[in-house]
């Protein structure tokens, strides 16, 4: 049975203040049949973790290493270090990364196996450029994407995708629901039968707004998402209707 999840990504966003005042705004049913789950900043993991799990949201990293051991790789976090400060989901492969950091589709299959190995859940971002889709690449980008963490790990089912068609990221557009349905269905497709079992989030320029039309979609299991996610007030709007249509 797959469980509904709504993360926000703060990305490269927050201060002790504005943290403390987002969890001020934070407000869903106690109790809520949706997961919900915020990948904070790096140097906020650890004091955020019990702040995070008072107010019933899981603790989320941005990103996670490819190395299984500790040692002299300056600047990265292990899944076992995400997972020591309380981490349950770890972001990898997110567009931003892929094209600042030139992550590779054999790089985040790799971080996934290790975030995996070390019980972390990966949250696997995979999605298309605008160029892509209007050269009507979009199922194959994904499929490619898709199929080197497949190949990657011993049981799929235990990640988490989450679909982000990059020229809906921060642009204000976003794929209708049509659209967003379609690659949901085709990614639960490729993952087989483990495919019932996967939650498949839509990310891209999701808000309260457009949320309840995404989350009627039969293969759309929750959100990833950016922008909104940094008003809790927002946010929380999106968790409730995720819970009203989800539940």
């Amino acid at each position: 049975m797959r469980r509904p999840l709504v993360m926000g990504n703060w990305k490269m966003n927050g201060s002790h203040a504005a943290n403390a005042q987002w969890l001020e705004g934070f407000r869903i049913p106690e109790a809520a049949v949706v997961d919900v789950a915020i990948a904070a900043p790096a140097p906020y993991l650890a004091v955020l973790s019990e702040r995070f799990q008072r107010a019933g949201i899981a603790l989320a990293a941005q990103d996670v290493s490819d190395q299984l051991a500790n040692g002299a790789f300056t600047g990265q976090c292990s899944g076992a270090m995400l997972k020591d400060v309380g981490c349950e989901y770890a972001i990898v492969g997110h567009s931003e990364r892929r094209e600042y950091q030139a992550e590779s589709d054999a790089l985040v299959a790799a971080k996934t196996k290790a975030a995996l190995a070390a019980g972390v859940t990966p949250v696997v971002c995979v999605g298309e450029t605008l160029t892509e889709r209007e050269q009507e690449q979009t199922f194959a980008v994904v499929a490619r994407q898709l199929a080197a963490v497949i190949e990657a790990v011993e049981d799929v089912s235990e990640i988490v995708v989450a679909y982000e068609p990059v020229w809906a990221i921060g642009t204000g557009k976003t794929a209708t629901p049509e659209q967003a349905q379609a690659v949901h269905a085709a990614i639960r497709e490729q993952l087989g039968s483990a495919g019932s079992r996967v939650s498949v989030l839509y990310g891209g320029s999701v808000k309260s707004a457009n949320a309840d039309e995404l989350f009627k979609q039969p293969d759309i299991d929750g959100a990833l998402v950016g922008g909104a996610a940094l008003d809790s007030v927002e946010f929380s709007k999106i968790c409730e209707s995720a819970i009203s249509h989800l539940a």
